[in-house]
């Protein structure tokens, strides 16, 4: 019996458990490091602009044990030209496969040796490159060059630990231009950099359970401060799988968020394949009994008024149909959300036919949508289709549309069988759609351009000294210093909670004022276009002891910052961000005297305000001692602010007015 879906948010754990839902991750995350992983080329240098154009062609190889890997030789069936989009800035011949690598950069080892450590796992004695193909031309080469660092470690999560199955090194790939047709385009200036992937067991039992363990894992590298942020910086793949379905690789997922829909939709596509496949099985439709046929119908759909049919005829190409015996009525079938089984055939024409124009199919299930009902009959009577069969039309030049008859009959004759192992791209909608062939074992091997690098326990240990805090240790100190839930969870994910944890500890500053500074005012000082990673960690900790000395108040915390990012914007110079040593204290000097903010001692506050009490002189006399108080305040904190807090300048007012 199928398991009835309810709404995204009606879905209880126990529904998941009904179903046997298991979700694991696959989390690529760029390491901050100033050049490539197996070249000297610059990282992160992002850029549209690009001086040449290359153009290749992708073939698949044998493996080790003299066998082609699913994925490449579906790739290979694409005829995909690819055109590479090339800066002198950022690629060299060794991302263009005709130089060897270099030696592997030990800037990336040791931040990826750090977060292996943080996640407890077990080290492995000697580094062992290998190459994992990639025909999807996103690596120019055809393979990407990877390594293992550690295997079987955990995190803590809630009651119980999730389980890490290994940490890898590699490089990253191109940024995809667009996919059109057989042509693929893609800029090569991410491609190289150094990028970690941390692998979970399928430990995760609800799609919301899965988004809570990636934001620990984003938690805990970005607490190295040594990755990068920002959009693409980090991507997720989440594995699927449900009783009685297979593992499902969904790609690329930018955003934790959109983790537990994408979930929730494969998890129903999963159960609703399982339900196609059983009522194909009361039709007596199974792998060995499925049939199938092929037929050239251009002709017959002649003078058709269906406009994408009509533009494709006058192109002067194909219109073929695929006879699908007994399948009336399945590819109506749901399979996720306001989805049905027609657009895993649609998918499946679309990336490996390359018929990419939508719609790139119609069929007898929908057949009111589309062409006249007396054209469908003619169709009918064309490839001899019962009532029971459906018909399935696609169209395109005569290669294409045969490759997509081709896959419609692969797709169909799979339903009976169940759930393909696939990998599939997240959409924007929470649903997803066909991208390849799940890859096998098959596309790695061993690269014999690079000798296996030993990993000393010397080297290991070092890099345990370097470890920051666990996220999950430094989320519970926090908690109890009495920081508000939003600063917590920033300020644990930042890099810069190290030097809140000085500032505090080491000027007595209080920890919700610091905190406010690294989480709430950095955000609003990015919205304004200033930066706080601009500011070099003793800048920052100079200005907090500025507070700490009595120099300077709250206010004039965040004022002495916002000054120092303005100018070093305004300069261009970067003095800000390089400065260090003796170089943070001139600085912030110099801030204070921009800003006119000389020191006030208790004597000078008290005689400041006596004289603005004796000679403001209002429009019009105030008799209310309170709305006197407000009006003096107003003046005095004109000048005060950021020399003196508030508080104290209040303090002194009620002193002087009670005085009189």
């Amino acid at each position: 019996m199928s398991f009835e879906f309810k709404p995204f948010h009606e879905m209880t754990p126990d529904d998941y458990a009904a179903i046997g839902l298991k979700a694991g991750l696959e989390i690529h995350q760029q390491l901050k490091t100033e050049k490539k992983l197996f070249c000297r080329c610059p990282a992160g240098h992002y850029s549209d602009a690009y001086d040449a154009e290359i153009l290749r062609h992708m073939r698949p190889t044998l493996s080790e044990l003299g066998e082609y890997d699913g994925t490449a030789l579906m790739e290979f069936k694409t005829k995909k030209e690819i055109i590479y989009r090339i800066h002198r800035n950022t690629v060299c011949t060794y991302e263009m496969d005709d130089t060897p690598p270099f030696m592997i950069n030990d800037e990336a080892l040791d931040i990826a040796l750090e977060v292996a450590l943080l996640l407890d796992l077990r080290m492995v004695n000697e580094l062992h490159i290998a190459r994992k193909q990639y025909l999807d031309g996103s690596i120019p080469t055809g393979f990407q060059r990877t390594t293992i660092l550690g295997v079987e470690g955990s995190i803590p999560f809630k009651d119980r630990t999730i389980g890490i199955i290994q940490l890898g090194l590699e490089e990253d790939a191109c940024r995809e231009v667009s996919d059109v047709g057989h042509r693929r385009v893609y800029l090569t200036d991410r491609l190289g950099m150094p990028l970690i992937e941390t692998v979970t067991h399928p430990d995760m039992r609800t799609p919301q359970e899965a988004a809570e363990v990636g934001e620990i894992l984003r938690k805990l590298v970005r607490a190295t401060g040594k990755v990068r942020t920002g959009h693409g910086a980090a991507r997720e793949d989440v594995n699927v799988s449900i009783d009685g379905g297979c593992r499902i690789e969904i790609k690329g997922v930018p955003s934790l968020a959109r983790i537990p829909l994408l979930i929730y939709n494969e998890a129903m596509r999963q159960s609703n394949l399982l339900r196609i496949r059983a009522l194909l099985a009361d039709r007596g439709i199974t792998p060995s009994t499925f049939a199938s046929g092929d037929f050239d119908v251009t002709r017959t759909v002649a003078g058709t008024t269906y406009a994408p049919i009509q533009q494709a005829l006058e192109r002067g190409e194909q219109v073929r149909c695929v006879r699908l015996d007994g399948y009336a009525g399945i590819l109506n079938e749901k399979t996720q959300t306001d989805t049905t089984f027609a657009k895993e055939i649609s998918d499946r024409v679309r990336v490996v036919a390359c018929l990419t124009g939508l719609p790139n199919i119609v069929h007898s299930d929908a057949a009111s949508e589309t062409l006249a009902a007396p054209l469908w009959q003619r169709i009918r009577q064309r490839v001899r289709a019962k009532p029971a069969d459906a018909i399935v039309l696609v169209w395109g030049g005569q290669e294409d549309a045969e490759s997509g008859c081709n896959e419609i009959a692969i797709r169909a004759r799979e339903a009976t069988e169940g759930i393909p192992s696939e990998t599939r791209q997240a959409l924007t909608d929470g649903t997803n759609g066909f991208e390849r062939i799940l890859p096998g074992p098959d596309r790695m091997y061993p690269d014999t351009d690079l000798p296996p690098i030993a990993l000393p326990a010397k080297r290991v240990e070092e890099a345990r000294g370097r470890l920051p805090e666990p996220p999950w240790v430094r989320e519970a100190r926090y908690r109890e210093m009495g920081l508000p839930a939003e600063m917590l969870e920033a300020l644990v994910a930042s890099p810069r909670a190290g030097l809140f944890d000085r500032v505090v500890a080491d000027l007595d500053v209080p920890a919700v004022l610091a905190a406010a500074l690294f989480t709430q005012h950095a955000k609003l000082l990015k919205r304004r276009g200033l930066f706080l990673d601009r500011l070099s960690d003793d800048l920052i900790y100079g200005v907090f002891e500025q507070f700490s000395n009595g120099r300077i108040s709250r206010a004039g915390v965040l004022g002495i910052i916002r000054h120092l990012l303005e100018r070093d914007k305004d300069t261009g110079d970067g003095n800000a961000a390089r400065a260090a040593g003796a170089e943070p204290d001139s600085l912030i000097l110099g801030a204070l005297d921009d800003l006119g903010w000389a020191p006030v001692d208790a004597n000078d506050l008290e005689s400041i305000v006596a004289n603005v009490v004796k000679h403001a002189t209002p429009v019009r006399p105030i008799s209310d001692r309170d709305k006197r108080h407000r009006y003096l305040m107003g003046i005095l904190m004109n000048d005060l602010a950021g020399r003196v807090d508030g508080k104290e300048v209040s303090q002194v007012l009620d002193g002087v007015l009670g005085a009189i």
